[in-house]
């Protein structure tokens, strides 16, 4: 088919008018820097946002200290992702996929973005959503905390205790496994996961990383980790862990 050119001119302009309001609608971040009041270290937000629009809420933070975040929100499209100093596209927390809260140690010192926003089917929607988001960060870095690990959880060797996502065999579906962590300086630690069976297993965290796990002579499996926001995703043979920044640094 042959299109004339007096034709081709109006069309594409017709074309752009009708893309370039949801390009820019779609790109238009506003921006607000947040502030602890004196004494504190932590705020309430409470806002709304319309279809496309998008808030960075932008705050200093320093590398180690742990920042709990929440957004409750009764628009079940809305949202919030966290991108860490000099990220303006790549998310360290995806809340689309990770649900809307977060809790962690940060990676490095800077100033970070927490982008609150509508899911694309809700934005088209021009869909309202009121929203309450509070945002915590502590004061001490858990680098400097991890010195005075003296307090151990009575009864035990351990600093903290609780339970950890897990599953022992491939294509069981994941359960719970008690803990105990040995917690050590700059984000070191032992984390030592009781299976139901009784049988033990403990992983080694360096730097906040999970980077094997003590075995024996008899004992060898394939050893893998991967971080998923706050979360560390680890396959020992055919076991797998999930274990959360906040078992390793504490907060």
């Amino acid at each position: 088919m042959t299109i004339h050119h007096r034709f081709l001119k109006p069309f594409l302009l017709s074309l752009c008018l009708l893309q370039t309001p949801m390009i820019l609608a779609a790109t238009d971040i506003r921006t607000e820097q947040v502030q602890f009041k004196k004494g504190t270290s932590s705020t309430v937000i409470s806002s709304s946002i319309k279809g496309y629009e998008i808030v960075d809420y932008v705050l200093r933070a320093s590398a180690g200290q742990v920042m709990n975040t929440s957004l409750a929100t009764k628009n079940t499209a809305t949202y919030f992702n966290i991108l860490a100093p000099g990220e303006n596209e790549t998310a360290m927390f995806i809340g689309s996929n990770s649900g809307n809260q977060f809790e962690g140690a940060l990676p490095k010192t800077g100033q970070y973005k927490i982008r609150v926003y509508m899911m694309r089917s809700a934005a088209r929607r021009n869909e309202v959503a009121p929203y309450r988001l509070e945002i915590m960060v502590n004061n001490q870095s858990s680098s400097t905390t991890s010195r005075s690990f003296d307090a151990k959880v009575a009864g035990t060797k351990y600093h903290a205790v609780g339970k950890v996502p897990c599953a022992l065999a491939s294509g069981q579906p994941t359960g719970d496994c008690q803990f105990g962590v040995v917690r050590k300086e700059n984000g070191n630690a032992l984390v030592t996961v009781t299976h139901p069976n009784g049988k033990t297993r403990t992983i080694i965290f360096k730097n906040g990383q999970a980077v094997g796990y003590e075995n024996s002579q008899i004992d060898h499996q394939k050893f893998s980790s991967t971080k998923e926001a706050d979360l560390n995703m680890i396959r020992i043979g055919t076991e797998r862990y999930e274990v959360p920044d906040a078992v390793v640094f504490g907060g």
